[in-house]
């Protein structure tokens, strides 16, 4: 198998509605061909349950329903490209900190929840292959630190967070035996965490082939703790290995006029400087790529060459006006108070004017 060089690029369609665009050495040219072009052999996209109100106004952060995942992974699969589907089983964002149950599942007992996760995977999936947009991986469920669906679903309640994996699990199965199936964790710094979830889940739970965790510099700890979860996980489950979301920002520079919002709109740009000191690299345009550089040679050196690849978290979110981390209809959904502005763009792999940066060549030139 290659190398996977994969991009999250699940708000692409959104951020070309508002017109964003992209260019490479000043010739503008659409994101999936840029990103290719420098390497990229496979994207990764959401899905959530139905990422609307109940009055059908949009959740935002690039309403990744199923028409606009089929509509994305068409584009990628045209052009030769991998496709890792993301099932969130949540109506929007879905982390350890955030599992909300999907509207249409409110007041459904574990029972009801369990084939609710079976139905909605198998229908998802079947839907995908009658649109020739069938994933060629797929992760039941997103960053399951702490569980899914709660509070049924809460860690450290092992027995119904397996139950409820084993749902989509065996929805996969039905559908297409061979699938590779991903589960996915954050804190990839994090080895305790790693060994008390799968020793638990492994005790219960349907089988799968890639272990995938999350990496953000900022949040999950040194960059040698991921390489040493990353070794004894691999050793000690003799499963495959993705990096399924990482990132690093290029600036500090904010990029308020580019969003066009109000300072209570927003509650600025990613990664604050406090948070910045404790990272290996600075946050330059040079630190981003040197940063990469070491992540997939880190990856490379998984023992047992379990180490698969990875996926850049959203690499084209630009700054433009409208396009943001949720909207208020999401916010009512999560119960979060906002405010709602993009909150990524200087951790994208493009600068805010949409040129790519020298990371893209860094990802291109890697070898195994």
């Amino acid at each position: 198998m290659d190398f996977i060089k994969g991009m999250d690029i699940s708000t692409w369609l959104e951020l070309e509605k508002l017109g964003a665009k992209y260019y490479d050495g000043g010739k503008e040219e659409d994101l999936l061909s840029i990103l290719k072009s420098y390497g990229t052999n496979s994207v990764r996209l959401r899905l959530w349950n139905d990422p609307y109100s109940e009055d059908k106004k949009p959740y935002g952060a690039g309403t990744n329903d199923l028409l606009t995942t089929i509509t994305l992974a068409k584009r990628a699969l045209h052009k030769g490209m991998g496709f890792l589907l993301d099932l969130h089983y949540s109506d929007f964002w879905a982390d350890p900190g955030k599992q909300f149950v999907p509207k249409a599942w409110r007041g459904l007992d574990a029972a009801g929840l369990e084939k609710a996760i079976y139905d909605f995977t198998k229908e998802t999936l079947e839907s995908l292959k009658k649109a020739d947009a069938f994933p060629t991986m797929i992760q039941v469920g997103n960053e399951l630190s702490n569980g899914l669906l709660f509070p049924l679903g809460r860690y450290p309640d092992y027995d119904t967070i397996a139950r409820f994996v084993n749902a989509g699990i065996r929805a996969v199965r039905f559908v297409d035996r061979n699938l590779p199936i991903m589960l996915h964790l954050d804190n990839g710094g994090k080895n305790e965490l790693y060994r008390d979830w799968f020793d638990n889940y492994l005790k219960r739970g349907e089988d799968f082939e890639v272990i995938g965790l999350s990496y953000y510099p900022f949040w999950h700890g040194t960059i040698e703790g991921l390489s040493d979860n990353m070794a004894d996980v691999a050793k000690r489950y003799g499963k495959d290995l993705i990096l399924a979301e990482v990132s690093m920002g290029f600036t500090m520079e904010d990029y308020q006029n580019y969003e066009g919002l109000a300072r209570e709109e927003r509650k600025g740009y990613a990664t604050r400087q406090a948070l910045v000191d404790k990272i290996k690299y600075p946050m330059t345009k040079e630190g981003q790529a040197d940063f990469m550089q070491d992540i997939m040679a880190r990856i490379a050196r998984v023992p047992g060459g379990k180490g698969l690849g990875f996926y850049y978290w959203e690499p084209g979110w630009l700054p433009v006006k409208g396009s943001g981390w949720a909207t208020e209809a999401s916010l009512e959904y999560i119960e979060d108070v906002g405010p709602c502005g993009n909150e990524w763009a200087n951790q994208a792999l493009f600068d805010y004017h949409g040129n790519a940066l020298p990371s893209l060549k860094t990802i291109r030139d890697f070898k195994r």
